[in-house]
């Protein structure tokens, strides 16, 4: 008699369509933020610190003042900009790591009309001429991968990371050549160039927020954003329904591009004022975690964003006012996205330990 195959220890089963109740799922989640936390009780210690004051004092650098919470608002313009430009590409299962290039790409293309332009235009044309020159670069950059994608159906995660470093190449010879002002560096916009304050911050909060709504009425009420989620859920079922794919993706990857690029010209007009090769800071691969952790949700970004806004404004305080080292900051921050991240996983999966002799299998 042949022996019976033995179980393993440990099995994965995807939660059926209904899933969890929504109390389940945000005790989960509520439930991961509490075990980072934790996590980065011990990593404070390690340092001699007390955790307590250490969290207190993360907050209060955050949030303590107008000026601080300002200034975490200026850290979460860019990442709900650059996730609502990478939302059409992920639910179409086209993965778009290439905003940090774009974004950089939509940098450069403001910054040459700033300096080709400013005073022979007015302020706002300038402005707007800056934009829309972003937008176009920056769309221009994500239609090359989509382009290739469709037609010899490259492999666009690779694509476009390699597309960002290209793009950061030409930014860093031009500061170090053609546009060199003083040590390597761009010379900094004139006023007119620079994006005006609203309420003590500058006017890019407001183009993201209304960026929020676009986002949320094109994936969710046109047929563009119909098209979109069919080709994420079937290739086939789209090919059969006669939709033409690659038209469809280098479209997305355009419009994707094209407002990673203007947030390039948010970060270069309304907050460094000039152009270098980190001018994205690493926003692009951020937003990547934050289009993750809200499942695609425009308005849920504008909260996650605001989270990673507290989190970097509160992690660089910590470490000027309790001399904690700034690996440690990034030890916290990174706990939390993983805690946050690996919730989503429990969230969709169960675990199914091994029954035993007799018994029934236990769920968890």
């Amino acid at each position: 008699m042949a022996e019976s195959i033995k179980a393993p220890l440990i099995r994965l089963e995807k939660r059926g369509e209904n899933g969890l109740n929504p109390a389940a799922v945000w005790g989960i989640r509520l439930g991961s933020i509490a075990a980072a936390l934790l996590l980065g009780c011990v990593a404070i210690l390690l340092t001699g610190n007390n955790p307590i004051k250490a969290y207190g004092t993360m907050i209060n650098g955050a949030l303590g003042t107008a000026v601080y919470r300002q200034q975490t608002i200026k850290r979460a313009i860019p990442l709900l900009g650059c996730a609502l430009a990478i939302a059409p590409c992920f639910k179409m299962r086209f993965w778009n790591i290439g905003a940090e290039g774009q974004i950089t790409a939509g940098a450069l293309a403001a910054t040459f009309v700033a300096r080709t332009c400013t005073g022979k235009l007015p302020s706002l044309p300038l402005l707007l001429l800056m934009a829309l020159a972003a937008m176009v670069l920056g769309g221009l950059w994500g239609l090359i991968p989509g382009f290739f994608k469709a037609k010899w159906n490259t492999n666009e995660t690779l694509f476009t990371l390699m597309m960002n470093y290209i793009i950061i190449g030409v930014v860093a010879w031009l500061q170090a050549g053609p546009w060199e002002a003083k040590q390597g560096r761009i010379a900094h916009f004139e006023e007119a160039a620079e994006l005006p304050l609203v309420a003590g911050i500058h006017c890019g909060w407001i183009i993201v927020l209304a960026l929020v709504l676009f986002m949320h009425v094109y994936m969710r009420h046109t047929k563009h954003g119909y098209e979109i989620a069919v080709i994420g859920d079937s290739l086939r079922t789209a090919q059969y329904a006669g939709m033409n794919v690659g038209r469809i993706m280098m479209r997305t990857m355009f419009l994707s591009g094209a407002i990673s690029g203007l947030v390039g010209f948010i970060i270069a007009s309304g907050t460094s004022h000039t152009l270098s090769r980190e001018i994205a800071g690493g926003v692009g691969f951020t937003s990547i975690t934050v289009a993750w952790l809200s499942q695609l949700n425009a308005f849920a970004m504008v909260a996650i964003s605001l989270l990673l806004g507290i989190l970097s404004k509160g992690a660089a305080t910590l470490q000027t006012v309790m001399n904690v080292p700034v690996a440690i900051s990034d030890i916290i921050t990174g706990l939390l996205l993983f805690c946050m991240l690996g919730s989503e996983f429990f969230i969709n999966y169960r675990l199914i330990l091994r029954k035993k002799r007799g018994g029934k299998e236990a769920r968890k």
